[in-house]
């Protein structure tokens, strides 16, 4: 019996091949996830059985815990799945156009650009324009960022270069957007520094509703262009060869990944290695195929967010501390070891 699954659509124009590990993984992790946001839905401040928080969720007009859990806690577990879920496939993406185990939105300055661009649009009063133009701002800036590397580095490039080019803007961002802070006024540089650290404080429905758009139809997306992904692996001459054309798919890979890491950047915060580290842990996981790792390294960048939050309510509390500081405690020295392993 043949251990891969095959899923043609379009008359054989579209297909995906599974494999049967990789749908196992899958399932696992969606299992997992959905234990842990019942974990997270149940914990907090207060402790909450789940029978009482299933009830809620089923039969809310029964419930006495309806306002805790569908208007504090659920849309905090939602914001903290669809943010993981695109960062995590945008350092996939970004990990495959430039064939570089280092790369990731916030490693070379594209995490940074978003910053620097939302932090000038809530410094510079922004915020009166409505906060539905905050998205557009750290998109605007992931994208200028993003174009801004590539041009420096030039054609033919290694990718040790971009990785390190990407590294000097990503520190003079840092330095940018530390001068705009030090301008602003005190009001908006307390708000800024709590959303550079990466935080799911305070999420609401809106902002679900907001991000969701970017997460399904971005995700899809990068599945689709799975395979274009495993052409690039073979080299620009193989992948030519093969019919992929490379420019124009170099070029919608990064303008995907600038649009999941943007978008997520501008409704969770400056968060730090989810993008570096779910790749990585999916590769471990599953073959190396990207059709098995888009959606792997999805589910895992949602459970790091998804546990990074909850530790952060309830591990000092009464204090609610950002997801970032956790996820930045694991991923910087997975860095150094990467480094040191890359060498």
């Amino acid at each position: 019996m043949s251990s891969t699954w095959l899923l043609r659509v379009a008359d054989g124009r579209f297909s995906l091949r599974f494999e049967r590990r990789t749908l196992a993984v899958t399932l696992l992790l969606v299992l997992a996830l959905v234990i842990s946001a019942l974990a997270s839905l149940s914990l907090g401040s207060r402790a909450t059985p789940l029978a009482q928080v299933l009830e809620a969720l089923l039969f809310p007009e029964r419930s006495d815990i309806v306002l805790i859990v569908h208007e504090i806690r659920l849309p905090r577990v939602l914001l903290a799945i669809l943010v993981g879920g695109c960062l995590g496939v945008a350092g996939l993406l970004l990990q495959g156009l430039v064939r570089n185990p280092l790369a990731s939105p916030d490693v070379i300055g594209i995490t940074g650009g978003a910053s620097l661009a939302a932090v000038s649009f809530m410094a510079l009063g922004g915020a009166a324009l409505g906060e539905a133009w905050l998205p557009l701002a750290a998109l605007t800036g992931a994208l200028l960022v993003a174009l801004g590397i590539l041009a420096l580095a030039g054609r033919g490039v290694t990718p040790a270069r971009l990785v390190l080019i990407g590294i000097g803007i990503a520190a003079a961002l840092g330095a940018a957007t530390t001068l705009v802070l030090v301008l602003a006024a005190d009001t908006t540089a307390m708000q800024a520094y709590v959303w550079l650290t990466g935080s799911l404080y305070a999420a609401q429905w809106r902002e679900v509703a907001w991000l969701a758009p970017w997460a399904l139809l971005g995700l899809p997306l990068a599945l689709g262009m799975a395979r274009r992904l495993d052409a690039l692996a073979l080299g620009d001459d193989m992948a030519t060869g093969l019919g992929t054309a490379v420019s124009g798919t170099r070029l919608s890979l990064l303008l995907l990944a600038v649009a999941l890491s943007g978008a997520a950047v501008a409704f969770a915060g400056g968060l730090s290695f989810i993008g570096l580290l779910a790749p990585h842990i999916a590769r471990r996981l599953v073959a190396r195929g990207h059709t098995a790792l888009v959606p792997t390294s999805a589910l895992i960048g949602a459970l790091i967010l998804l546990y990074a939050d909850l530790l952060g309510r309830i591990a000092f509390l009464p204090r609610d501390l950002p997801a970032g500081i956790f996820v930045a405690g694991i991923g910087a020295p997975f860095f150094v070891y990467l480094l040191y392993r890359w060498r």
